[in-house]
């Protein structure tokens, strides 16, 4: 008995509860039209018979191999291999349901969908977590799954699922919106990076600053989001009516001006901290050195301090980048666009799969811009270390 419970995987066992139960969750919804009620289709209804019964079949052999301590590249081609047959039946199903000439049906994944997706990424995500990979391989990983889903998305594949029913008829709009979610995403970084640095630089150097300018962008990390682009309607509209010029570079109550400010106010802690935090961390035997060899201030900030701090740095860039992703969202209530022009959109229409088509794609560039930040991070600190070691040793 003790042998069979070591044999077991922890992390198998949650995988195998919620691939179990996505098996008998519906597999698809299905709707007459893209606002009423959907009605949940099991695996065996939403799919012809024999692509349901390999998924079964093959599902099981997964959940095994997910509750035994095989080995993790064993258990990782499965995973994979799970997800691209998920892919594959998803768009089956909406053929499947679909009637022939039927315009206005609709077909979405169901429960069951997402929980053996939720499923079998988890197993994924804990095979590469265990396994390690260096940061290129990730990178690596990451742009084969995202060439994957491009392939699937050009192969016309999923074309019959309601929310690309959804992007075809939007597709001039999805794009446009897509170029102002990421213009407030990395303009507000790019622009809190600007000044963020230079004043978690000004914390580190002058002691009284710091509990002041921190103190502050604390106070304003806690005001709620669609407060503070509310609070932001009022300053900017009396600049925009009383400040020459100021509406013809897009200043405004509403819009992309008030939305772009506040992301930026957000960014400022993050950016503020991870300064003062990496500066902090710097070995003072790194400045000692220093100024032995006759280093002014600032040599010493700009050729030892910083590119030892980078790594800590970049991290708040990171965090910066995934947060503005996900709140540049609540844009579209003040009229910045974005993707949240479909998520609030489809609230108002009772359109699930419109409201995905603004979640899924900002869910993916969150994710995308965490895997390649974090892997970055890990290239640049083994460096920045080793550059700071031979520094020292040099100076010895």
């Amino acid at each position: 008995m003790r042998f069979g419970l070591n044999r077991i995987d922890r992390v198998g066992v949650v995988v195998a509860l919620i691939a179990a139960y996505g098996l008998v969750a519906p597999f698809a919804l299905f709707r007459a039209n893209r606002i009423v009620q959907g009605e949940g289709r099991s695996l065996f209804s939403a799919l012809p018979p024999s692509l349901g019964a390999i998924l079964l079949v093959l599902s099981a052999i997964a959940i095994v191999m997910a509750l035994l301590r095989l080995p993790l590249f064993l258990k990782l081609l499965a995973s994979l291999v799970m997800l691209a047959v998920l892919a594959f039946a998803i768009g089956n199903a909406a053929g499947f349901l679909t009637p022939e000439g039927n315009n206005y049906a609709r077909v979405s994944p169901g429960s069951g969908f997402w929980l053996l997706s939720a499923a079998f990424a988890l197993l994924a995500t804990d095979c590469l977590a265990r396994l390690r990979p260096p940061p290129w391989m990730r990178i690596a990983i990451l742009t084969a799954i995202i060439a994957a889903i491009a392939f699937v998305l050009a192969s016309g594949l999923w074309d019959g699922l309601s929310i690309l029913k959804e992007y075809s008829s939007r597709a001039d709009t999805f794009w446009l919106e897509a170029g102002r979610h990421v213009t407030l995403a990395l303009g507000s970084l790019a622009v809190a990076a600007v000044v963020g640095i230079p004043l978690g630089i000004l914390c580190h150097r002058v002691e009284p600053a710091r509990s002041a300018i921190l103190n502050l962008l604390n106070i304003v990390q806690t005001i709620p989001s669609i407060a503070l682009f509310g609070i932001l309607i009022g300053p900017l509209s009396w600049v925009a009516a009383n400040v020459p010029g100021a509406a013809d570079l897009g200043i405004r109550g509403i819009g992309m001006a008030p939305a772009f400010l506040a992301l930026f106010l957000y960014s400022l802690l993050p950016m503020v901290a991870n300064t003062v935090g990496g500066l902090a961390g710097v070995p003072a035997e790194a400045n000692d050195a220093a100024r032995g060899v006759g280093m002014t201030d600032r040599q010493r900030l700009t050729q030892v301090e910083l590119p030892l701090a980078f790594p800590v740095i970049l991290t708040g860039i990171r965090i910066v980048l995934v947060q503005n992703i996900g709140l540049a969202t609540i844009a579209a209530l003040i009229g910045g666009g974005g993707f949240g022009v479909f998520v609030f959109q489809g609230l108002g229409q009772t359109a699930m799969d419109l409201v995905l088509l603004g979640a899924v794609p900002t869910v993916t560039m969150a994710f995308a811009a965490a895997v390649i930040l974090d892997a970055i991070v890990e290239l640049v600190a083994p460096a920045n270390a080793g550059s700071g070691t031979g520094r020292k040793e040099a100076t010895a």
